[in-house]
């Protein structure tokens, strides 16, 4: 019988562990030399066979040195954070396991997990009773299911049926945005047939929040979208306003909350989400402050029925049975166990542990901000959650200070642009990041800062 060598596993193991190991002793960014490293891989195709561990030894020797360390504690882009130790031991048996999370009977355990980790979160989060969801890439797809769920309702209630009979005739939906929508939930639109440039914008405030007082009249059917976590400044629209006059209106309210809607998990923060709960879904995002391996986002729906109508099919080669089936509740058929991580993340962090990752990552954020403000830059956002926005000057100057900085190694911030102004990013996401790691990342700053210059 064919079986995978144990020496190889062995192999990957001791090479994985190695590698985490030296997270906190590298540069963030890979250097030159590891650049051009990448080059070995461009090899012909090899007509035969080769030892699986030849082919290990490569990957490790060209590859680890061409990653960058996010999953360290220095890595503050993109709000991303690392694999919390049980998340990432799971998703090494997970691997092993070579789960399809598509049916019950494809794998009973990864299908249970789901349900347990399904429940644990609309605990945490403060949802709704019964509320279901889908275990997805990210949140584009979560997005994109939960908006699925809401097209196929909002145009039901008018009488039209859109999985059978499309978009083509079907009653034109009112889709409200806020200006600083992050751009998947406009993909989300588009790839939902509702287009990116039809929706209606809602003005915003200096924070990137939606502005109550320019919200419009709504006529069914409509779906609003609001934003708990802005990318940029972590900001929150005022919830229970716009979800008010949304639902009076008899619109689908869908709350886009990669990251913000963590915050729920905290007595400290959770007024931030005040409202969410009566919203009709909601997006995030597993591998941001979960912090379990990529890829990991949830759908969640009020009415798990909505979900599924958008989502379910049948075929005679596949079973039905009254189980849950997890097929029935996202985009795709066959993908991987997902709900294994997220478990053994809730599992091993419990309640306490997630709500002091959240206010450590959010007290992390307010000492960056601290620290840069005390030294005479320009906070550009009211740091309520783990988003700093800091410009150093004119926007050339703030641009140099963050190549210096991506190129010194010590830790890694992105740029961005913020109405009107440049910007350095600080996202701060991470489990692994530690008080050291934040004083030893804001010495770096300064002195990228003092390095580029005057205006």
């Amino acid at each position: 019988m064919l079986t995978v060598p144990p020496s190889l596993l062995r192999d990957a193991a001791e090479r994985a562990i190695h590698y985490v190991d030296g997270l906190e002793h590298r540069a963030v960014a890979p250097d030159e030399p590891a650049m051009r490293g990448l080059e070995r891989f461009d090899e012909p195709l090899p007509e035969a066979p080769g030892d699986p561990a030849d082919t290990l030894r490569l990957l490790d020797e060209a590859g680890s040195p061409a990653t960058v360390a996010t999953a360290g504690g220095r890595f503050f882009g993109f709000v991303i954070g690392g694999s919390a130790p049980a998340a990432l031991a799971a998703n090494w048996l997970a691997g092993a396991w070579d789960q399809n999370c598509g049916l019950w009977a494809a794998t009973p355990v990864g299908s249970k997990l789901e349900e347990v980790a399904l429940d644990w979160i609309v605990q945490l989060l403060g949802l709704p009773a019964g509320t279901g969801g889908a275990f997805v890439t990210g949140a584009t797809m979560a997005n994109f299911a939960a908006l699925a769920a809401a097209r196929g309702e909002v145009l039901a209630r008018v009488g039209w049926d859109v999985t059978a009979r499309g978009l083509f005739d079907a009653p034109p939906i009112t889709v409200v945005v806020g200006e600083e929508a992050h751009p998947t939930l406009l993909q989300s639109l588009a790839l939902l047939g509702l287009g990116r440039e039809r929706v209606t914008f809602v003005p915003v405030d200096r924070q990137g929040r939606m502005r109550g007082d320019a919200f419009p009249t709504l006529a069914s059917p409509a779906i609003v979208c609001v934003q708990a976590g802005n990318v940029n400044t972590g900001a929150v629209d005022p919830l229970p306003e716009l979800i008010a006059r949304a639902r009076d209106a008899g619109a689908w309210v869908h709350v886009d909350a990669a990251f913000g809607a963590w915050a729920a998990v905290s007595p400290h923060l959770r007024h931030l989400v005040a409202g969410m709960e009566h919203a009709d879904s909601w997006a995030t995002d597993a591998h941001k402050w979960l912090n379990v391996p990529y890829d990991s986002g949830l759908a969640l729906v009020r009415d798990p029925a909505t979900l599924r109508r958008a989502m379910s099919f049948a075929a005679a080669y596949l079973p039905a049975g009254e189980r849950r089936e997890p097929s029935d509740y996202t985009p795709e058929l066959s993908r991987r166990a997902r709900g294994v991580e997220i478990w053994a993340a809730l599992r091993s962090l419990g309640r306490q542990g997630l709500k002091d990752l959240v206010e450590r990552c959010c007290a992390h954020a307010t000492r960056f901000a601290d620290g840069l403000r005390a030294a005479g830059y320009e906070i550009l956002n009211d740091v309520v959650l783990n988003q700093v926005l800091v410009a150093f000057g004119s926007p050339e100057r703030t641009r140099a200070v963050i190549r210096a900085l991506q190129d010194d190694g010590t830790c890694w911030c992105g740029g961005t642009e913020w109405q009107g102004r440049t910007a350095m990013r600080i996202s701060v996401s991470s489990w692994a990041t530690t008080d050291e790691d934040v004083e030893r990342s804001l010495a770096a700053m300064l002195v990228a800062a003092r390095s580029a210059g005057g205006d």
